[in-house]
């Protein structure tokens, strides 16, 4: 349970003791978003007591439901409870500032020193991100897709993202999943709700929907403020509709900077793969991307611009639906609808593994090899994807 005597506390020293804690905790959080959900639970419900299993389970289910980076949004929630949106800017701040500190230094690194950088070693951190991407649509499947109606699903929207790759492709098949959901797959019981509310205000919550939809859908300013809005606005919009986790990123932000020119496409696999090797969230890669781009300012304030723009709907999105979950959590058919989203999320992460990861870093035999000592190091002799990453690089360096 939460102590009492946290609200007396002045707010400025709630929200630094939240960032120290989750500074920590993106120096040290490897190993993806299960893995930073358990991190998480051992801190805030085992050791500090913030809060209870059920009321914990209750945000991390709240924050699997809405579109964004999960575990980045568990901890937002974990700060807006403790000391509201302070907190939960705390909480964001001191999580993210390590990865993308790492990921930025990283693209200046690549710029600045483009010629003396080997081939083979960024062609290792492509191969890396093979058999990562490999892997994630390899168990996103086995527990998102057991039975033949959701496997097909998932067929068809990586048919879809593939025939239309653009951010309106990768809509469509989230569309197509939560129809698809609705209409041919069954719901679970309805759950017992929760006993404690995780409401934090309906004015907060509505102000925080009107500006989320009003920068989603403000597609007429592209043309304005240069080259920053449309940066902002690319990586704002996938950050609006990535489901299903950190990995499913991957296609929206290709099908953004890749396909406008603004990254090329060994660059960004290069990015990704290093993601792969740093603690804390994989959206991390939006301060490498927003850093080597070739638009917008570049550099440390591109790559703050494009984090800023890809985490502010996930906590937009959790502010607004904090005070609706306890409800919405219980409908059957928002129940069926995820059925058909999840399986939807494992065929654009499918679509996105042919097209860019296979196709820009598999060249022959020997990348073929390496990615596939890969995938078997990462699936079934359980080595961290940090350590795989490196590995990896080392081996393209050395070999290819």
């Amino acid at each position: 349970m939460a102590s009492s005597t946290h609200s007396a506390r002045p707010p400025w020293r709630l929200a630094a003791e939240i960032f120290w804690i989750f500074l920590r905790l993106g120096c040290t959080s490897f190993g993806g978003p299960i893995a930073h959900l358990a991190f998480f639970r051992q801190e805030f419900v085992d050791r500090r007591r913030w809060l209870d299993d059920g009321r914990y389970t209750d945000l991390v289910a709240l924050c699997q439901f809405l579109p964004g980076p999960t575990s980045s949004q568990v901890g937002m929630g974990l700060g807006l409870r403790r000391a509201g949106l302070g907190g939960a800017i705390a909480a964001w701040l001191g999580f993210t500032l390590p990865s993308a500190a790492i990921m930025i230094a990283l693209a200046w690194g690549l710029e600045s020193w483009a010629g003396a950088t080997p081939d083979g070693f960024l062609q290792g951190l492509k191969i890396a991100a093979v058999a990562v991407v490999a892997q994630a649509v390899w168990g996103m499947g086995r527990s998102l897709c057991p039975d033949r109606g959701r496997l097909t699903l998932a067929g068809l929207t990586a048919v879809l993202a593939l025939a239309v790759p653009s951010a309106w492709g990768q809509l469509g098949g989230i569309v197509l999943g939560a129809l698809a959901g609705l209409l041919f797959f069954p719901a679970e019981p309805a759950s017992v709700p929760q006993p404690a509310s995780l409401s934090q205000g309906w004015r907060a919550s509505l102000v925080a929907g009107v500006l989320f939809l009003a920068l989603l859908l403000a597609p007429g300013l592209t043309g304005q403020g240069g080259q920053v809005w449309p940066l902002f606005d690319a990586f704002y919009r996938t950050g609006s509709l990535v489901f299903g986790g950190g990995h499913v990123v991957l296609p929206l932000l290709q099908s953004e900077v890749v396909a406008s020119g603004w990254v090329d496409a060994p660059t960004f696999l290069a990015g990704y793969g290093a993601a792969q090797a740093v603690p804390g969230p994989l959206f991390s890669l939006a301060g490498f991307l927003g850093a080597a781009a070739s638009v917008g300012p570049g550099g440390a304030a591109g790559g703050a611009l494009c984090l800023l723009a890809i985490f502010l709907p996930g906590m937009l999105l959790v502010v607004a639906a904090l005070p609706h979950w306890d409800r919405l959590s219980q409908m059957r058919r928002t129940q069926t609808a995820l059925k058909g989203v999840n399986a939807a999320v494992v065929g654009l992460l499918l679509a996105a593994f042919y097209d860019p990861v296979w196709t820009s870093a598999i060249r022959g035999a020997p990348d073929f090899s390496l990615a596939l000592i890969a995938f078997l190091v990462l699936t079934q002799w359980r080595m961290p994807p940090w350590l795989v990453v490196l590995c990896s690089a080392l081996a393209g360096w050395a070999f290819l």
